[in-house]
């Protein structure tokens, strides 16, 4: 009995000698950056991260209660029981909602297995899975066929790609936790196959650069990751090798197979990201996009570190964070360019991921901080902790956002977005590429901001994501017909027709040219530039300002946009703006019938409410719209048509917002140039019934000048007091020197422009 003891407790000792050893080694090689093949979890959250994270809980309280708040939400999705039904819906739909559901919860699940070591997460995760692996063996492809690439638990290989994101994430947390047979049974029936049929099956929508298809790279890759499968890493970073097809194939979002070599997720890094970190599809769809690109890249840094994944492209993925947060408004919404839904924000889970991200494996911004806290939670790994721990020992700091550049392509020459910001106006001066399949054809247009709230609007997209009743809650045709064409935004269409004729092949191929972006002086904030062959034989180029002066109440911007075509021309040039019409100076009549503006190219879209002829030299009208005032003062002459229309006609399912705009005409001319102010100004207070300030403080806009090489516009105040802008339409430079005489007067300045 003595010797058996005696055997037990050195096999016992021994034991416990291998798991410290094995213990202290995986801390070793995760610390290193070396992957252990046995140790898990080691893709976003890791062995070493759950070990620093259990020291601390109870001691950081935005992680406490982020973890408190998970804990919670899972432990009623566990009393509810599992459920996987047989897919049927589209997007909204129950079966959809709830296999979404069931991604997220899962990878929730294997995070609190971690932290808590509570085993009733692990088993609720097997259980679920399992329950996926018995039914995919034999799930035929989703019945609804309206998707170019249709999954198999959702209508689109999209979602089918972001499900295994998440629950790639949930296999490494439970890895340990299932036996090997276990293991061999999910990858051999749910996991390999899942993958081979978002990339393999489904080329059009994986071997591309697109924001699908770095969600199917991403999907693939971690998967591959958590089970060491070298050839689907290798799938997820360089694409299908090898692949065959006999024609271009289109998808129904206007983008194209690639053929040239341009796919997988390093491609998807190289092509879309401008060196500023702009993407080129615009903000609302980095948002979307960032998460795939995020996690999977921290995946690969965990388990890969010779890839060095955050200093490719010089740390564009980093980098591109910051130009995402410079993309938002005062209240944290993004800019909604190209397709954007109006209100997503930084409050988004995808933001959450990549502040913590960015904070943790970049250089540890203190404004990032400051983010994170309005955010109010983190991530439940090694990133969300850093965060955490930041916050509470005080190193947060303001995040500011000031006026900024942000080229366009690969190598930054396709164009750019110019945010222009003084006080509490912004401008989002839009000058970029097509933007991919979601772009629209608005080149130089811009939108308005004061305090976050729209002046003048972008409209934004034409869908209701995820509400079923609307299209099954994706993109409506209204998106093509009227949200994509150039008629919907605030710039110059020619003769009725959008920019590029309303062809992705054409406007893909073009982009604007920055003329020049000028911030050093914080008075008078510019930008401007240039684009040709929207139209053949038009150019066309826009400068616009912010400027504050003392005769303004607030910052107040000048417009100008000069127009230059070989042939005579009709140009639209509409301001849509939100709230009630307060005066004009000039006299307008409504129709007795309303009928659409035109027949097609948006036009169908807009009612004309009202139509008017400028009588002065200037054209003025005001508005107000949240307790506040605005007014629109622009050059006009006699023969300029004016239109007040409204959105909505041809939309019997009313799809479509009924929103405003004032519009200007101009027929049969070849050369123009329209020239406004847009001002902000006093308050309304139904409380107390009073307005302040609520006139418009400019008596005259003109155009002292206007040549190839310059454009002088004077404001004169109602003050009597008056200052001239002069923009270089030409040679641009910081370092040139200009001379000019305008009304007997000399100016000399250096520089891109003057104002005085």
């Amino acid at each position: 009995m003595k010797l058996k003891n005696s055997i037990s407790k050195s096999i016992l000792l021994l034991l416990l000698m291998v798991i410290s050893v094995s213990c202290n080694k995986t801390i070793q090689n995760t610390n290193n950056g070396i992957k252990n093949e046995g140790i898990h979890p080691n893709l976003i959250l890791t062995f070493q991260g759950v070990k620093n994270i259990r020291a601390q809980l109870g001691t950081i309280p935005v992680f406490d209660n982020t973890l408190k708040a998970v804990q919670e939400e899972i432990d009623a999705e566990i009393a509810l029981g599992i459920e996987t039904p047989i897919p049927k819906d589209y997007s909204g739909g129950y079966t959809h909602v709830r296999h979404k559901r069931n991604m997220i919860v899962l990878q929730k699940a294997g995070v609190l297995y971690q932290i808590l070591n509570d085993e009733k997460y692990a088993k609720y995760a097997k259980d679920m899975l399992m329950q996926y692996e018995e039914m995919y063996k034999t799930l035929p492809l989703h019945p609804k066929t309206r998707s170019y690439a249709r999954g198999k638990l959702f209508w689109q290989c999209l979602n089918d790609s972001n499900w295994l994101v998440y629950v790639s994430q949930a296999y490494d947390c439970i890895y340990n936790y299932l036996s090997e047979e276990e293991r061999n049974k999910l990858e051999t029936n749910l996991f390999k196959p899942f993958a081979d049929h978002i990339s393999i099956d489904n080329p059009q929508f994986y071997q591309r650069v697109h924001n699908h298809s770095t969600w199917g790279n991403a999907a693939v890759g971690m998967i591959g990751l958590v089970m060491n499968d070298q050839e689907l890493i290798d799938r997820a970073l360089y694409g299908i090798k090898d692949l065959k097809l006999d024609a271009k194939e289109k998808d129904d979002d206007g983008g194209f197979l690639n053929k040239d070599g341009k796919a997988g997720f390093l491609a998807n890094i190289e092509e879309p990201f401008s060196p500023d970190g702009y993407y080129n599809e615009g903000p609302y769809y980095q948002r979307y996009a960032m998460y795939p690109f995020l996690v999977f890249a921290e995946g690969l840094h965990n388990v890969k570190p010779e890839l060095k994944i955050f200093e490719y492209k010089k740390g564009v993925l980093l980098k591109s964070i910051n130009a995402l947060l410079n993309l938002s408004d005062a209240d944290g919404d993004f800019f909604p360019l190209n397709d954007g839904q109006k209100g997503m924000s930084y409050y988004n889970d995808a933001l959450v991921t990549a502040v913590d991200i960015s904070y943790h494996f970049g250089k540890q911004d203190a404004g990032l901080l400051t983010i994170a806290e309005k955010q109010n939670k983190v991530l439940l790994d090694d990133s969300g902790l850093a965060v955490a721990v930041g916050i509470k020992n005080g190193k947060a700091e303001p995040f500011y956002k000031k006026s900024i550049n942000l080229s366009d392509g690969p190598e930054g020459k396709q164009g750019g977005v110019a945010i222009l910001r003084n006080q509490d106006m912004e401008l989002v001066f839009k000058y970029a590429s097509q933007g991919s399949s979601h772009g629209h054809y608005d080149k130089l247009s811009y939108s308005v901001y004061e305090k976050g709230d729209e002046v003048l609007q972008d409209y934004g997209l034409a869908r209701f994501v995820n509400i079923e009743q609307k299209g099954g809650g994706n993109y409506l045709k209204e998106n093509k017909t009227w949200a994509k064409q150039t008629i919907a935004h605030n710039t110059v269409t020619q003769n009725e027709t959008s920019h590029y004729n309303g062809k992705y092949e054409i406007g893909s191929q073009n982009h604007p040219d920055l003329h020049y972006f000028s911030s050093a002086n914080k008075n008078v904030q510019v930008s401007s530039a240039k684009v040709s062959n929207t139209y053949p034989g038009t150019d066309m180029q826009r400068t616009v300002a912010i400027i504050k002066d003392e005769d303004f109440e607030k910052p107040y911007v000048l417009d100008i946009m000069k127009v230059v075509s070989n042939k005579a021309n009709q140009y639209d040039f509409p301001y849509y703006f939100l709230g009630q019409v307060l005066n004009t100076n000039f006299e307008y009549t409504h129709p007795k019938t309303l009928k659409p503006l035109g027949t097609k190219n948006g036009y169908q879209h807009l009612y004309l409410e009202g139509t008017g002829k400028s009588n002065k030299d200037n054209t003025k009208f005001s508005w107000l719209n949240k307790g506040k005032f605005y007014s629109l003062t622009t050059i006009s002459d006699a023969k300029d048509e004016i239109f007040f229309t409204r959105i909505g006609a041809n939309d019997p399912e009313f799809n479509l917002r009924r929103e405003a705009a004032i519009m200007l005409r101009r027929k049969n001319i070849k050369n123009t140039i329209f020239v406004s102010a847009i001002e902000a100004h006093g308050s309304y207070s139904p409380v107390s019934e009073s307005a302040v300030n609520s006139k418009s403080s400019i008596k005259e806009l003109k155009m002292v000048l206007d040549t190839a090489d310059y454009t002088a516009i004077s404001i004169t105040t109602i003050k009597g007091t008056t200052k001239l802008f002069i923009t270089a339409n030409t040679n641009a430079s910081k370092e040139a020197k200009h001379t000019l005489k305008i009304n007997n007067k000399r100016y000399t300045w250096v520089g891109s422009y003057d104002y005085k």
